[in-house]
């Protein structure tokens, strides 16, 4: 029987098996009956879902949220702050930075190449600013997709487009803990390094710190909770006098520009320089090809002792690369040596990449500056550097290196080897069989903290060299803002 029919047969209290209306009245009298009936039903379903909310709102240590993939109710223990801001404290606001700064830069990439420079820049702006992809060792899956001849001066394009995909960007910059310029400054000077007067090289920075000082963000703190990164190092933008012949700008000694943070490949001494890993040829898209490149190395066969890329400084004064090359030479077949002086040789990421794995210790001296890209190449084949100046690695980069040297890394003095006290030999075949293994073991671990992931994707649970510079300019701007705001004490 239907419902209507159901319904219409209790209100007028009659048998269900008579379903005609015998008067006016009785259908009048079903009627109010029935919106009484329905009318309770509904104040009581009201009731009933109030007291179900209250009672499990009150549970206590339960909390209900809808499951992501069902969208059912799940109940788990801990108590849920909906209002929980889990990028409080870690916002960072980006300047819209006129496009002179920045894109206008490497729109005419032919600008930013050399006539030295085996490649156009042009190419290096690939796959945003990691190059060329490198599409065959061996058609192994472990470089599929991730490894790139990345140019070492592409750090700002990099870490600018790892920016954008920040995971706490907001437009509001009352809500930001720092703040970023996206200023390639490395790039803009690279432009103007050579044949250029000290007035076109400075020109950049200048208006830069102009604009900057007009706008609210900077006015708030001084310009103190402002970085920046550079793909040169620190020392390409102090220079202290106007005569042409004296090498980079002047940015980093303008006073706006000494309050702004700016994290480099290499730094000077000054208190608002820190140092961040020389981008590699390795940028992983996942977390797993990470753990899979990992896990190749520990496996790897390395039959010389150590190793050494690079060319001798005949004019430099102080070098110790003729040394360096001449033991490895008369190493007896325990050295491996790829002279960079020859065409092609170290500009190929596969060649470098191959000696490094084929090493238990690479040689990092000082070249044009104290710090190498190279290091960061060796750290990522496995293989244990060999330092001969602290400011190599010991005093930089300490965001991404331990504290404890000795742990990833050889010392040799310089000057004790220059006057034949040690030999590098000698030196290396004194650290034992287990050192070596726990030695090499520790820089593996230390390869997701040196890589920059690729921009156009994420990795889940690995703090790469980008994150690890996040966490610290976070930390490094609290507590230089709450100086300012403190006062002197």
């Amino acid at each position: 029987m239907k419902l209507h029919v159901l319904i219409s047969e209790f209100c007028a209290g009659n048998p269900t098996k008579n379903i005609k209306w015998k008067n006016q009245s009785k259908r009048k009298y079903c009627s109010n009956h029935f919106c009484f009936v329905l009318f309770f039903s509904v104040v009581l379903f009201f009731m009933l879902l109030c007291f179900n909310h209250l009672f499990f709102e009150n549970i206590k240590g339960f909390v209900y949220f809808h499951g992501k993939s069902t969208g059912s109710v799940t109940y788990f223990p801990g108590k849920l702050n909906e209002t929980e801001d889990s990028c409080l404290g870690r916002y960072i606001y980006i300047h819209d930075l006129p496009e002179r700064f920045n894109e206008d830069v490497i729109k005419d990439c032919q600008l930013i190449t050399r006539s030295t420079d085996k490649y156009s820049m042009c190419k290096s702006l690939e796959n945003s600013g990691l190059g060329p992809g490198i599409e065959a060792l061996n058609a192994s899956e472990l470089w599929k997709n991730s490894w790139f001849s990345t140019n070492q001066f592409m750090l700002e394009v990099i870490f600018h487009n790892r920016m954008k995909k920040y995971d706490c960007l907001t437009d509001d910059s009352a809500l930001a803990s720092a703040v970023f310029v996206p200023y390639y400054s490395g790039l803009d000077l690279r432009r103007y390094l050579w044949g250029f007067n000290t007035s076109m090289r400075d020109l950049s920075g200048i208006d830069l710190v102009a604009w900057l000082a007009r706008k609210p963000e900077w006015k708030r703190n001084s310009g103190m909770d402002h970085f920046l990164i550079s793909g040169r190092i620190a020392r390409d933008f102090r220079r202290k006098s106007n005569r042409k012949s004296d090498w980079g700008s002047n940015f980093r000694l303008l006073p706006e520009s000494e309050n702004i943070t700016m994290l480099t490949i290499e730094t000077g001494y000054s208190k608002n320089d820190v140092a961040v890993p020389y981008p590699t040829y390795f940028h992983p898209a996942n977390d797993f090809q990470v753990h899979q490149w990992q896990e190749f190395l520990r496996k790897q066969n390395r039959p010389y002792l150590f190793s050494f890329a690079g060319a001798r400084r005949s004019k430099q004064k102080g070098s110790i690369r003729a040394e360096i090359i001449d033991q490895c030479q008369a190493s007896n077949k325990l050295c491996n040596f790829m002279d960079c002086s020859l065409f092609n040789q170290c500009d190929d990421p596969l060649n470098l990449m191959s000696l490094f794995r084929s090493s238990v210790f690479c040689l990092q001296p000082p070249g044009d500056s104290l710090t190498r890209r190279s290091t960061f190449d060796s750290i990522l084949s496995g293989c244990i550097p060999v330092f001969f100046h602290p400011g190599s690695a010991y005093t930089q980069y300490v965001w991404h290196l331990p504290k404890d040297h000795n742990r990833y890394s050889v010392f040799i003095s310089s000057k004790h080897l220059r006057v034949g006290e040690v030999t590098i030999n000698q030196t290396l075949l004194q650290v034992s069989k287990d050192e070596q293994l726990a030695m090499r073991e520790e820089v593996i671990q230390l390869i997701p903290g040196i890589v920059y992931g690729d921009p156009r994707s994420r990795l889940e649970t690995i703090d790469d060299a980008f994150d690890l510079a996040i966490n610290g300019i976070l930390k490094r701007i609290k507590v230089l803002t709450k100086k300012l705001t403190q006062g002197p004490s």
